[in-house]
């Protein structure tokens, strides 16, 4: 049941990834980032009322904030790196390096003790995202060159974007992991506390780019109804790391690049590269042993 919520907490994040990357290329990322942040909290408050809590402990509720204080971070250079570099390139490099961080603090620093076989996935997982990340396409649709937001092509935005990617991994990482410590017995509450930290972090970007929040009644909706989708992908993540090993979790989840990559190709016409190729197959064959591990 764990491999599955992860999973699926996987799906969800791909598809706001790649809503998101189409919003910010048409209106500004801290826009889509900050009031993405608020649908995440609307959403996270409804769920944790609706799913009842045996005890929630102020620990708890901090480990929620400092993991809300990651998921910031990560959405802030995420949004920014997708509006201005390939998705093929932006998305799988800040899960990459993202996933090794969390892996890398989960095994040495929490006791986490995976089997054999679950090491086998995580070994896969690390480079078929690599693969993926390195193999960009050239973007033939909405989003390219001179569509609104200013995104450019990918291009020439690839090196800003992939250094964006590298700054939301830590965000990656820190959410990851500080949600992971929560008790399970706090329900969804530590979501809910994320959420208020991710809006606290926000809000000087927001106030510097007062003007970028004025967006048309539409492009507001689908901003918040991204950042819904964000925290519904947490609130499952964080579902799955109660019944997985924390390891394993992170890196069933951090599969979500795949759908950017499919996406990008199937409706923005993204050529992918033989490595890319190479990368989702062994993104398969990692769900495969981490499902069995």
């Amino acid at each position: 049941m764990g491999a599955l919520l992860a999973l699926s907490s996987a799906v969800v994040y791909g598809i706001v990834d790649f809503a998101g990357g189409l919003l910010s290329r048409r209106v500004h990322h801290a826009a889509v980032t900050f009031l993405g942040q608020l649908g995440g909290l609307l959403l996270a408050c409804a769920a944790a009322l609706l799913l009842p809590a045996d005890a929630v402990h102020r620990t708890d509720l901090l480990w929620g904030a400092l993991s809300g204080v990651g998921s910031g971070v990560a959405m802030r250079f995420l949004n920014r790196g997708l509006s201005r570099g390939a998705m093929s390139v932006v998305v799988p490099v800040s899960a990459v390096t993202g996933v090794a961080l969390s892996v890398l603090c989960g095994v040495l620093v929490l006791g986490d003790r995976p089997g054999a076989v679950a090491w086998l996935g995580i070994a896969v997982t690390v480079p078929a995202l690599w693969f993926v990340a390195g193999g960009q396409g050239r973007r033939r649709g909405p989003g390219g060159a001179g569509s609104p937001g200013g995104a450019g092509s990918p291009d020439t935005g690839t090196g800003k974007g992939t250094a964006d990617g590298l700054l939301a991994s830590v965000g990656v990482a820190v959410q990851y992991l500080a949600l992971g410590q929560a008790d399970p017995a706090s329900g969804l509450w530590p979501v809910a506390a994320g959420r208020v930290a991710a809006v606290l972090v926000l809000l000087p970007d927001a106030a510097r780019h007062a003007r970028r929040l004025m967006l048309p009644p539409l492009r507001c909706l689908q901003a918040v109804l991204i950042g819904a989708g964000a925290a519904l992908g947490l609130v499952l993540y964080l579902l799955a790391a109660q019944q997985q090993l924390l390891a394993v979790a992170v890196v069933l989840a951090s599969l979500y690049p795949a759908l950017p990559v499919v996406l990008g190709l199937a409706l923005l016409r993204e050529r992918v590269s033989r490595r890319q190729i190479l990368g989702l197959l062994g993104a398969g064959v990692a769900t495969v042993l981490l499902t069995l591990g």
